[in-house]
């Protein structure tokens, strides 16, 4: 089945993905270019935050960070990244399943994927469904997922089917407009923009462009502005990522 499939790939590049995607630079870079423009406005603490895909909850560190009186819980379809998640955070973490039936013990303020919701497309319609059902009436739901709407997607499908990184079958970049057409009735947009330029390849995604961990310090400084400039475009063909805040409707 596609979310055994998921799972098993997953754990099997886990120690990989981890040093690759959470390592300084990386965080950096979620923390500014993700994080920032999604949240701006919205105040966390005191709020139940549910950290979709979690993986061993870094990026509920990060916010955490933002805002020290936030609640948080992890879900992820690896089990050993939901006892990772515990460790983490200290927060509790279950192991579920976006495309199946999910049973959470409460219902949320703020629910956040980054990266998480283009592995569910064996059902992303069960998928969101699941995150309208976590979430209290109101609430806000957080995403970044690669962009079907880029120039470069053909490109992008070819190496997903290449990499071993990847598991072609079971994921694949998602259009925003697509999506929101999928959750009408549940959800309406806030924010959208379209991000991707030269450190989202480059130091985001070392691990696919294979560049070396300690080659990240030196590049990010010089990167980053250029990335703050390319993301300003906000242009929809060109980012290969984009970033949205929904509200539950």
């Amino acid at each position: 089945m596609d979310g055994e499939r998921q799972k098993a790939h997953y754990e099997a590049i886990h120690d990989a993905y981890e040093a690759h995607y959470f390592d300084e630079q990386s965080c950096a870079y979620r923390d500014r270019f993700i994080l920032a423009p999604i949240l701006a406005g919205l105040d966390l603490n005191g709020k139940d935050v549910l950290d979709l895909a979690s993986g061993s909850g870094h990026n509920t560190l990060l916010l955490q960070r933002r805002f020290p009186g936030l609640r948080a819980m992890g879900l992820d379809i690896s089990d050993t990244a939901c006892t990772a998640y515990r460790t983490t955070t200290g927060f509790l973490a279950m192991q579920g399943d976006l495309t199946r039936p999910v049973s959470l013990p409460r219902q949320f303020d703020v629910a956040v994927v980054i990266g998480g919701l283009h592995h569910c497309v064996a059902d992303l319609s069960r998928a969101l469904d699941n995150v309208a059902a976590a979430l209290r009436p109101g609430g806000v739901f957080l995403m970044m997922e690669p962009s079907s709407d880029s120039f470069l997607e053909r490109a992008r499908s070819v190496w997903y089917r290449s990499d071993r990184y990847f598991d072609a079958p079971t994921e694949h970049a998602l259009s925003h407009d697509e999506l929101l057409r999928m959750a009408a009735g549940r959800f309406r947009s806030e924010v959208v923009q379209y991000i991707g330029g030269p450190a989202y390849f480059a130091i985001l995604n070392s691990l696919v462009l294979r560049v070396p961990l300690a080659a990240k310090r030196w590049l990010s400084p010089g990167l980053f502005p250029l990335e703050a400039a390319f993301n300003s475009l906000n242009a929809r063909k060109l980012g290969a990522a984009f970033i949205a805040r929904w509200r539950k409707a």
